[in-house]
């Protein structure tokens, strides 16, 4: 017989990034709230039909939005921040302050969402806070679902009360456990309100059970979902599936999970190896339905056998099919749409893939196959640890022989420091890229369809160098950047430069609001093939007597920002790009460069969402970094850049990479990364960042001055604080990136003055 099936969630770009447009539309004035509202109710609609067509049982809706899902629950519950409803802001205008900020009013901080390349903002919850719950947009965007694919298999998303309490920000004394049960109120009022509109099921979002501390919340998930709680179906009348993602669980979390009264739980097999073993040993009880989460939704490949064997052996674990539906591992929403869109690929790659209109067509195929297959199942996924602990060894990497002394350099920080490039107090610098404008992405396109020639090509991109070039000069930066005009992506770029390496047009995905990102996919073994960015470095440095920085993407980023494969250990390919990044950094060196970035905005990224697995992951991501950036003499001076993550519990890591520099995002989070770091000990040269690069805002001389003073007075060392923005500036306007790079500059001598040894 064919099994059910079910979905948790779909991409909320649209195939072509309708949303993305619609968005910036929106905020430049060229169209309306209605239109936006309608553009946006047209592509969740669209989601819709596409799983209604291809016969999905249980269709999740409700997790479409205009900029984050977090955003959005934050709002249902009355959770605005303090200083948006001080200004008496409402609607988008309130929704919008708070993901982009305004004039006066900073935007709220913004770090991924658990292991993914998503970022959500992060709600900032006062400890008076009372929640108050407004569900009217969200009940009809169901009755919008409902209207699409019928009530019967409307299925509601809902992030899940303990989940949307860890990931707040409580201020003052308020505490997440506190948050949570002021929250349950308007959860009960929540189902009430579905209730009254017939929907007879809903899916909590609650991957906040993966993690270690998981182990000690067994008091709060009987609270929450156990025998006579308000969020169950006896008081509600709304059957529960409890999906749980991201990971396998801990096995005494299992052990309480099981009992919960919730009619199905929805489990992660594809991300977590040990989950399927888990199940085998403690057994499943047979008054509930289990959600089977085989297809993997992180991932573009189609892996289709394997998951046909995993579903073998649960159905013989269940026992019962009529308590099996399958699903995907998670939301669709971290791949791309629509594989059908793309006609570049080449056919060996492509045949293996899935998106997420593809994954639906796998899912329907494993849920209808009439005939098991045998059931001799090995786990294939992202493996993080696998063969890790042998890296300090001799390790062979594709041709290489990696040794232990290619992860160190050759002497010290504070040896290196005094040989490297001279710089005043608060030295300034920008982190990489500068607005590509709408001319220049022309001209881009046109070479890329060969309407261009490559030497024509060559003379745009030279041009917007010396632009790149005397903007800088005239601002009065002390390090400049060439600005990265060729590049649209920065792991794109080098992807496109390397082997193993292939491409879309069209696979895009949201990496935040309206910022959405084309992740290559690594099909093989990765090498360099000639040199990748010295000639834009050289071209740039001849046009100035500033030092300009070499701009190089790490290669944990480089993988973490990358579909990678799922028959190698992730570690080795980290190791393989690790190696490419190596050789080009020499190069760089040998062309006369003196201050190289690689950056490594997502090592945090994918680190095990368990405490106890995270070891591993940091060990081979440090020395990752350390052998793309070991061969740099003792008077290059090295760069890192990290940004809009967690990276207080993991300084010591961060300290080991022995970057000589280290920038990071600072202003949306209130410098608490510099107190962890003044906290730690840290004494190598740090550039927090003094303004927010995702806002349109543009900071005043005073605002800045008032930051840097912050930065002053952190403990760090003076001589060692460098100033710059949070993040690159490629999104932005010249319009606005000319002021506020003035502005920081102005205010970095205001402080070289005031901290100025005085005489006499």
């Amino acid at each position: 017989m064919s099994l059910r099936t079910s979905t948790l969630g779909f991409p909320r770009t649209g195939p072509k990034r309708e949303m993305k447009m619609a968005l910036e539309k929106y905020w430049s004035g060229a169209i309306s709230a209605e239109e936006l509202m309608s553009t946006s109710d047209s592509i969740a609609v669209k989601s819709y039909e596409e799983q209604l067509s291809r016969g999905v049982d249980f269709i999740g809706v409700g997790d479409h939005t205009l900029y984050d899902h977090i955003l959005d629950w934050s709002e249902r519950f009355g959770l605005t921040c303090t200083r948006v409803k001080a200004a008496k802001l409402t609607g988008l205008d309130a929704y919008f302050t708070q993901a982009r900020g305004r004039d006066g009013i900073h935007a709220l901080d913004m770090t991924k969402y658990f292991d993914s390349n998503y970022h959500y903002m992060v709600p900032e919850v006062p400890d008076d806070v009372t929640p108050t719950g407004d569900f009217k947009e969200f009940i009809r965007q169901i009755k919008l679902g409902q209207q699409t694919v019928g009530k019967e298999k409307t299925v509601p998303i809902i992030v899940g009360p303990l989940t949307l309490s860890k990931l707040c920000k409580p201020c003052g004394d308020l505490s997440s456990d506190e948050l949570l049960t002021r929250l349950l109120p308007c959860y009960e009022q929540l189902l009430k309100e579905l209730q009254q509109i017939g929907v007879s099921e809903v899916q909590f979002h609650e991957p906040w059970f993966v993690k270690s501390e998981a182990v000690n919340l067994k008091d709060v998930a009987s609270a929450l979902y156990g025998k006579g709680s308000a969020l169950t179906s006896s008081k509600s009348g709304i059957s529960v599936n409890l999906c749980i993602h991201f990971d396998s669980l801990h096995v005494d979390v299992y052990k309480y999970i099981i009992t919960l009264d919730v009619e199905r739980i929805t489990l992660d097999f594809c991300r977590g190896s040990s989950m399927l073993s888990i199940l085998e040993r403690e057994g499943f009880p047979n008054n509930k339905q289990l959600g089977a989460g085989i297809v993997d939704g992180r991932n573009v490949w189609k892996s289709e056998e394997s998951a046909a064997k995993l579903l073998t052996r649960i159905r013989k674990l269940v026992a019962d099919d009529n308590k099996v539906v399958v699903s995907p591992s998670c939301s669709l929403q971290f791949i791309p749409y629509d594989l059908s869109l793309e006609k570049d690929l080449p056919s060996d790659v492509r045949e293996q893939l899935a998106f997420a209109v593809q994954k639906l067509d796998v899912l329907i195929k494993l849920a209808s196959s009439s005939t098991t297959t045998n059931d001799d199942y090995e786990w294939v996924g992202e493996d993080n640890t696998s063969g890790a602990d042998d890296i300090s060894k001799a390790t062979k990497v594709g041709e290489v022989t990696v040794t232990a002394d290619m992860f160190s350099r050759s002497e010290a920080f504070d040896v290196r420091r005094e040989k490297q490039v001279s710089v005043p107090r608060f030295p300034t610098t920008t982190i990489g890229s500068f607005p590509q404008t709408p001319e220049l992405r022309r001209n881009r396109l046109a070479w890329k369809q060969k309407k261009l020639s490559e030497a024509d090509y060559q003379q745009v991109i030279d041009a917007e160098l010396k632009k790149n070039i005397d903007i800088q000069t005239d601002i009065g930066l002390d390090i400049f950047v060439h600005g990265e005009p060729e590049r649209s992506d920065m792991v794109e770029h080098f992807g496109q430069r390397l082997e193993g390496f292939s491409f879309t047009n069209h696979g895009w995905v949201q990496s935040y609001g309206s910022r959405y990102v084309r992740p290559p996919i690594i099909c093989g073994p990765v090498s360099r093939r000639e040199p990748m960015t010295v000639r834009e470095f050289k071209v740039a440095q001849e046009m100035t007597d500033r030092p300009v920085k070499g701009m190089l993407t790490g290669p944990v980023t480089i993988l973490n920002w990358s579909f990678c494969r799922v028959d190698t250990p992730r570690w080795k390919q980290a190791l393989e790009v690790a190696l490419a990044i190596r050789e080009e950094v020499a190069d760089l060196e040998a062309a006369g460069c003196r201050v190289i970035q690689v950056d490594e905005a997502a090592l945090r990224e994918r680190m095990p969402l368990k405490d106890e697995e995270a070891a591993s992951y940091m060990s081979w991501a440090v020395k990752s970094f350390r052998l793309s950036t070991a061969v740099a003499k003792s008077s290059t001076q090295i760069v890192t850049h990290m940004c809009y993550s967690t990276f207080e519990d993991i300084i010591d890591k961060i300290d080991e990479m022995d970057a000589d520099v280290l920038t990071i995002e600072n202003s949306r989070s209130g410098n608490e990364m510099l107190s962890a770091l003044s906290g730690f000990g840290y004494n190598r040269d740090i550039g927090p960042g003094v303004y927010d690069i995702h806002s349109p805002v543009i900071p005043s001389k005073d605002e800045l001055i008032e930051q840097v003073r912050n930065l002053a007075q952190s403990g760090l060392p003076l001589d060692r604080i460098w100033v710059n923005p949070d993040c690159g500036l490629k999104t932005r306007k010249w319009n606005e990136v000319i002021p506020s790079l003035k502005n920081m500059v102005a205010a970095a001598k205001v402080l070289r003055d005031e901290t100025a040894p005085r005489m006499g």
